[in-house]
């Protein structure tokens, strides 16, 4: 296990309204949440891009200019920051996505690695949205990693539920992932993985070695388990608005920074110091900036 710990900052999600959540919206905002981010110890920046017409921040945008004039913020205000760029999209048509890479042409890119039916419920026993199915077949995940190759971005495979984790090495064995290879564990989502620390060295033991992983604990508290222990297994970590707005105490966070100062704090808890990011490009297998 390495004393160094790669923190990656989710800066921003998908849906979450900016009149009442702390989300970035403009490459404005974007670059000073980084800011704060990489100031506190985050060498990766996890990028969505939302829409930038006033009054439709909460929705997606898959525009390369708009992905373009965020990543270019960001670079400039983090020198040397990894860009990590979301590519999730429900549906087989991947144009949206891969024209922002190509704009982009970000060091990694997320990989939905499998399907999950995308369910949650409310107390009163009715559904929270229509229950739908976020779509990732072989023959998309192929597409995006052919793409990926051509425009060298090296890909995350996000995992939602086990079987989506003991495909990796099936993906590996069939050489569509070359090494080397790195999966994050998305714990949290309703209809996925729990966000529960005891799961994790059964998780971890289904991964061939070598492979570089990571835990995304999507939720309240309870994520801050996962932090402790992905950080005490040699996991990298990560957090942001994307994934929760509570700290430690249970206090809502005004932002990214705050969660990030409390990951670190978590890191170096368990002898384990966040890597600047010469050393998480280093440490990822990334090519020096």
């Amino acid at each position: 296990m390495s004393d160094k710990v790669v923190i990656t900052c989710a800066l921003t999600g998908v849906l979450t309204n900016p009149a009442q959540h702390p989300v970035p919206v403009t490459p404005e905002q974007m670059a000073a949440e980084a800011r704060r981010a990489y100031d506190a110890g985050a060498s990766v920046m996890h990028c969505h891009f939302r829409d930038q017409r006033p009054g439709m921040g909460y929705l997606p945008s898959w525009d390369p200019d708009v992905a373009g004039a965020i990543c270019e913020a960001i670079r400039e205000a983090c020198p040397g920051v990894i860009i990590n760029m979301s590519t999730g999209v429900v549906g087989p048509d991947i144009r949206g996505p891969l024209a922002c890479l190509e704009r982009v042409r970000p060091e990694m890119a997320a990989l939905n690695a499998g399907s999950l039916n995308y369910l949650k419920t409310r107390s009163g026993g009715k559904w929270a949205w229509p229950p739908m199915v976020f779509d990732n077949s072989v023959e998309k995940i192929t597409a995006f990693l052919q793409e990926m190759r051509r425009f060298g971005v090296v890909p995350e495979c996000e995992c939602f539920d086990t079987g989506i984790v003991r495909s990796i090495a099936m993906f590996e064995q069939v050489g569509l992932l070359p090494a080397p290879v790195h999966v994050s564990l998305v714990m949290g989502v309703a209809s996925g993985m729990p966000a529960r620390a005891a799961w994790l060295p059964l998780l971890v033991d289904e991964l061939n070695p070598g492979v570089e992983w990571q835990t995304i604990a999507i939720g309240r508290q309870e994520v801050w388990d996962v932090h402790a222990r992905t950080a005490e297994l040699g996991g990298h970590l990560r957090t942001g608005v994307e994934d929760t707005f509570y700290l430690p105490s249970g206090e809502r966070t005004t932002g990214n920074g705050p969660l990030i100062e409390a990951l670190a704090a978590v890191a170096r808890d368990r002898g384990r110091e966040p890597a600047s990011p010469a050393e998480a490009r280093a440490m990822l297998g990334l090519a020096a900036c």
